[in-house]
């Protein structure tokens, strides 16, 4: 049994959606296969259980600060559904996006849909009925497949997940991928990376902060945080800021006008 715990906040759906995930043997089995192929046959980083509990955390906290500001997810807006059934869609992308990675690292998000799609048909069927079922199966694998930093995303869902993903990346955890021992950029910008928060911003919705504790971690939010963000539809909702720690005066490094 794996651990899928997410704050559900008397959201029903999500609740149930937790259980269902946590008591699915196959779904666990499919992240351990995932991290086989990603850490110990390929040499790069973290893409199982931990990983996805990340994301699915950091999206949704990122979700439910867009609507205090009044931004309406996709399916509230195309499907008439709620916010609960939004954060449903971003949880369930969370768990399944890296699931191709069973079948191969290379264009893993594709075998994604491939695995992902009955997988959450199979979930959500006990929480949604037709034709609701299908709407949000199919808006999860939306959100799947764009959370490649050169998809398009079509709706905010898509684009929470896409930024959630790349936030996992403080202490060694970032999404770029590197060979494991290997003293290059990638990993020495990984490494620099001490923490990322997720708060409320001050000119924006949403605020990342980023903790370094060198300069090379400035890397890790060009190349991939940025790079997502402005391939996202939250670019004018978020505000990223990263400083070096021990600073006597902290600094901003840089705030991402997009």
């Amino acid at each position: 049994m794996v651990s899928l715990t997410v704050p559900s906040r008397h959201n029903e759906r999500l609740a149930e959606l937790v259980r269902l995930g946590e008591a699915d043997a196959e779904l666990g089995q499919l992240f351990k296969s995932a991290n086989v192929n990603a850490v110990d046959r390929s040499g790069i980083n973290d893409h199982g259980e931990v990983h996805v509990r990340i994301v699915a955390n950091a999206a949704l906290r990122i979700l439910r600060y867009l609507a205090e500001a009044g931004i309406e997810p996709s399916v509230v807006t195309n499907y008439g559904l709620t916010r609960e059934d939004a954060e449903v869609v971003v949880v369930l992308a969370a768990w399944l996006h890296d699931l191709g990675i069973a079948f191969h690292r290379d264009d893993h998000e594709r075998y994604s849909l491939i695995l992902g799609y009955p997988k959450a048909r199979q979930l959500l069927a006990g929480i949604y009925e037709e034709p609701n079922l299908t709407v949000m199966a199919a808006d999860v694998m939306h959100a799947v497949i764009a959370h490649s930093a050169d998809e398009r995303c079509l709706t905010i869902e898509a684009g929470v997940l896409k930024v959630a993903d790349a936030l996992d990346m403080s202490q060694g955890r970032s999404r770029i991928p590197f060979e494991a021992g290997q003293v290059n950029i990638h990993s020495v910008s990984a490494l620099a990376v001490k923490s990322v928060a997720i708060e409320r911003g001050e000119e924006r919705p949403v605020r990342v902060s980023v903790l370094l504790s060198a300069s090379a971690g400035i890397f890790q939010v060009d190349e991939l945080l940025r790079r997502k963000l402005r391939n996202s539809t939250l670019a004018p909702y978020v505000e990223v800021v990263a400083r070096i720690e021990g600073e006597t005066e902290p600094r901003l490094f840089e705030v991402y006008k997009l």
